[in-house]
């Protein structure tokens, strides 16, 4: 990818890793590093595991996944480790182990899946069923509806595309989130008002992870029928922070004006990460909104940074 007006990787990792530049600014030049590639982008990125923003880091392990490079496994590997990281950035670090899909990674991430975090531990038996699937024959067999959003994700979409199948599959809290995920995904990409009105009703599940995860991809459909229901999630102060930021970055992402007005309402949010990401998601809101899409947000359609 060609940079413009004389930037390099170097200055961007700099406007990354500068704790007085505002957090919108940061997350473009994340995302524009994520998008170059390679080792030096990856080093700029790796760097700014010390920061305080527990969701700026959740987004860096999220690139680091989403960039699929061997290189960043030491990194992420060191994060899913360290006990002193938030819940939010080891299970995004653990994630994206599981999106790189190297079988280096499978004793790291059998150790965490009994990790005392219940998020952490759940990301991590997702990660080894999705490299199971990876290196199996099963996953060369299996004919699946494609991905509009080019998104690297924790689990593939099921084989079956019937939404009423797969909304009861979703839904069912004896199955395992493997599984449900891979509803989940197949759901996303048939895209209807219909498989986004289902997946809605999976943020009343049990699992905070899954909730989370079913904010995401509602975010990256961007459609206002759910705008009801992420709301509510949004406004409740019971639920995991991890869920609600999950949700306010969607509704920038749906980007309508009561999406706006929402999100201006938890601009003062007791919990950092919320706050936070009602700041992104307003930014990402105006952008969307002005036709400009400047940087590639997680919650979209992982658009390049500075192409159409």
């Amino acid at each position: 990818m060609a940079l413009a007006n004389g930037d390099t990787i170097e200055s961007i990792g700099i406007m990354l890793n500068d704790k007085s530049k505002p957090l919108k600014d940061r997350f473009r030049a994340l995302f524009t590093l994520k998008n170059i590639g390679g080792k030096d982008a990856i080093d700029s990125i790796s760097a700014c595991f010390d920061d305080e923003s527990a969701l700026l880091k959740h987004e860096l392990a999220y690139c680091l996944g989403q960039m699929q490079d061997i290189y960043a496994l030491p990194i992420l590997t060191r994060v899913l480790q360290d006990t002193k990281q938030e819940a939010m950035v080891r299970h995004e670090a653990g994630e994206a182990l599981g999106a790189i899909g190297s079988t280096e990674s499978i004793e790291i991430l059998q150790q965490y899946a009994k990790d005392p975090v219940v998020e952490v531990a759940e990301t991590c038996q997702l990660a080894l069923e999705r490299l199971e699937w990876l290196h199996s024959e099963k996953s060369k067999a299996e004919k699946l509806s494609t991905n509009p959003y080019s998104s690297v994700d924790p689990a593939p979409p099921s084989v079956s595309e019937d939404v009423s199948s797969l909304r009861d599959i979703l839904l069912d809290e004896s199955l395992s989130l493997f599984k449900r995920y891979r509803a989940m995904f197949s759901l996303r990409n048939n895209g209807s008002d219909e498989a986004v009105i289902a997946l809605a009703e999976g943020l009343k599940c049990k699992s905070a992870l899954f909730r989370h995860e079913i904010a995401y991809v509602l975010g990256q459909m961007q459609n206002k029928v759910c705008v009801k229901q992420l709301s509510e999630n949004l406004k409740d102060l019971k639920e995991s922070s991890m869920v609600r930021h999950e949700c306010a970055e969607a509704l920038g992402s749906i980007a309508t004006e009561d999406c706006t007005k929402i999100l201006g309402d938890y601009l003062k949010d007791s919990e950092r990460v919320v706050k936070e990401s009602c700041i992104v998601a307003l930014d990402m809101s105006e952008y969307e909104n002005s036709g400009q899409f400047q940087y590639a947000d997680s919650l979209t359609k992982v658009q390049n940074v500075g192409s159409a």
